[in-house]
């Protein structure tokens, strides 16, 4: 078991020998990361300081071990139940909307976004942009392949928000899973279409320090359960980055379990589960 000084050690001796920054992470999930790399590379905690001193290839590895998360089509099917129903539809309008994805992982939930956007006749007007710390990741996004037999939760997800209506049981879609990737039994994957793997603009961002690289305001962000890895003053920090890079009646959507707390709370109206950019002056 490492002590919150080892811990601090490591996330001091990263930051020494690279641009990351980990220093507002939050030191449980920090520590947990750190235990679980420990025992992968069979090492201790001295020769773990070495190979960030010394191995600039390794330590990319560490750092991408540091950030993974998990993610799946339609995760929380109710938020995307909320997003297709009660928000989405809200830009009707818009000549053009902007949408990010703040660590979007290997990118499912930004696959998710670009279902609900073509089902709903936004696609073509709405930009999509995604980001994340781990390179890794987003090459597996922008290759949009998954393992099927380990992913058998995500037609049960689309079905439950592609196919039906929670507000309308009556209601039912035969949308055919082809329509938007392509299962393969045989060779254990599910591959999205190309038409919606060249949409979105993958780039690599550390929200820690990064600000806004875009250039945009945008209208939708989504950065959910990624909040969770940071401290709590670090997240004041992000959700003041956030409402800086929403327009004026932009919405933030955070993890299920995520929520904004404190006086940055008075920057957003909480409506059900999201979050609604507040007019302060």
């Amino acid at each position: 078991m490492q002590t919150e000084q080892d811990i601090q050690l490591i996330i001091n001796t990263i930051g020494h020998y690279s641009d990351y920054d980990f220093s507002e992470y939050s030191i449980k999930s920090f520590t947990r990361r750190i235990e679980k790399i420990l025992i992968d590379y069979k090492v201790d905690l001295q020769k773990l300081l070495k190979i960030i001193k010394t191995d600039k290839l390794t330590l990319e590895q560490i750092v991408r071990d540091i950030t993974v998360n998990t993610t799946e089509l339609f995760r929380d099917p109710k938020i995307w139940q909320a997003l297709r129903y009660r928000v989405l539809p809200f830009f009707n309008n818009y000549e053009e909307i902007n949408i990010w994805h703040a660590g979007c992982s290997t990118g499912q939930e930004v696959y998710s976004m670009l279902i609900l956007l073509k089902e709903l006749g936004l696609y073509d007007k709405t930009n999509v942009f995604a980001s994340d710390i781990n390179t890794s990741v987003l090459k597996s996004a922008k290759k949009g392949e998954y393992v099927y037999r380990f992913n058998l939760d995500y037609l049960d997800n689309f079905d439950k928000v592609i196919r039906q209506n929670p507000y309308n049981f009556d209601e039912h879609k035969e949308i055919p899973y082809s329509k938007y990737f392509k299962i393969d039994k045989i060779k254990d994957t599910i591959k999205i279409n190309s038409f919606l793997r060249e949409k979105p603009l993958y780039l690599k961002h550390d929200l820690v320090k990064d600000g806004n690289v875009f250039n945009k305001q945008f209208d939708l962000i989504m950065c959910r359960n990624v909040l969770i890895y940071f401290n709590y003053e670090l997240q004041n920090k992000i959700f003041d980055l956030f409402y800086d890079m929403l327009h004026r009646k932009g919405i933030l959507f955070l993890g299920i379990h995520e929520s904004i707390l404190g006086a940055k709370a008075s920057k957003y109206f909480k409506k059900g589960l999201y979050y609604k950019k507040k007019q302060l002056f």
